[in-house]
């Protein structure tokens, strides 16, 4: 049985709203949902695991309607999806009601119970959010019951505030694969047993690195899973270190070389590092070169001439400070304290 399992689709999102490329990621995190279905065409998949938040928010009937749309062009493939923290069961969800096509199977009930799929020989625990926090465990005791050769746990959460959980505990119970969703970062927690495939796409600045979905295959052998890297787009969290000699239009070409090199369509968080020259203000507005940098930090110091300034300052306060923190290297604590005295000091005589 070949399976693939994503979650955290999070249909419906406008990551970094307010920045010029917003309205295309809403239109990507859905694309990248179509991209799933041709991929589960294409590698005849058996089944298709949905481990809550396909939607960002109580998803619209009209949504609804087009997901399944989707759904409906999977020519071999089962679906299973659970409502997680995002998408959680209000009492007038469209979910309650909907009519999904016959290939998908949504598990609505608040505790884990089960369904079967006699052809893939396959039961799918889970249950769904009916709330949007649910702070006791449910998945710890939620033991399969051998009704069918392969069972699978979908879940949803992970944190104290979203259905803890006990990962030896959970394990124990003997599942064939425990697929995970909730967190946003890809990761293994019991080889080819338990994973999170984070976010199909990334949502949130944070959400750094490769994001995708886990392709799996289950046989007599156990399980097997990779995972495949698919969005369309990474949030890099990018350093850039200045020296003395930098004016703010090299800074603005080093910015744009290393964006390029670790690709345009990226999108950026840029910290400016290093000791700068004091005479020298980065424009910090004017370093944007391709639209993509969402949060841009200018932490540099300014690089002062310590000997020069203590000379011409002896007989008063600024003297006095440099005098005593000079000798620090400049990787220190001390250093840094000297860089951030003396440019106060010096603030204060230009006021």
């Amino acid at each position: 049985m070949k399976f693939i399992h994503i979650a955290d689709v999070h249909l419906g999102a406008r990551p970094d709203a307010g920045n010029a490329y917003s309205a295309k990621r809403t239109k990507e995190i859905w694309n990248s949902l179509r991209r799933i279905i041709e991929v589960c065409n294409e590698e005849t998949v058996d089944l298709l695991l949905i481990a809550g938040d396909l939607f960002h928010r109580q998803p619209l009937l009209r949504e609804l309607k087009e997901v399944n749309y989707f759904f409906g062009l999977l020519e071999n493939t089962q679906v299973v999806l659970i409502a997680g923290n995002h998408d959680y069961v209000k009492k007038d969800s469209y979910y309650r009601s909907f009519q999904w096509a016959e290939n998908v199977h949504m598990i609505l009930t608040e505790e884990v119970t089960s369904v079967e799929i006699p052809e893939l020989s396959l039961a799918v625990y889970g249950c769904s959010y009916h709330t949007k926090e649910i702070p006791e465990g449910r998945y710890d005791h939620a033991c399969p019951e051998k009704k069918q050769k392969y069972e699978i746990l979908l879940a949803h959460g992970g944190d104290e505030k979203h259905i803890p959980i006990q990962k030896n505990q959970v394990m124990s119970l003997g599942y064939d694969y425990v697929a995970l969703g909730h967190i946003h970062k890809p990761q293994v927690i019991v080889a080819d047993r338990m994973v999170y495939a984070g976010a199909l796409e990334p949502i949130d600045k944070n959400d750094t690195g490769p994001h995708g979905y886990v392709s799996g295959q289950m046989s007599e052998q156990g399980c097997q899973i990779r995972f495949v890297p698919m969005a369309s787009r990474e949030y890099i969290h990018l350093e850039v270190q200045v020296h003395k000699k930098m004016t703010g239009n090299e800074l603005r070409m080093q910015i744009a070389s290393q964006i390029q090199e670790r690709g345009i369509q990226n999108i950026y968080k840029v910290v400016v590092t290093g000791f700068r020259d004091p005479d020298i203000i980065f424009d910090l507005e004017d370093m944007d070169t391709y639209g993509n940098i969402i949060e841009l930090t200018d932490e540099t110091r300014p690089a002062y001439e310590f000997e020069k300034l203590m000379d011409q300052n002896q007989d008063n306060l600024l003297g006095q400070y440099i005098k005593s923190l000079k000798d620090y290297e400049e990787d220190s604590i001390e250093y840094m304290a000297l860089c951030e005295g003396v440019q106060a000091l010096m603030e204060t005589r230009r006021g």
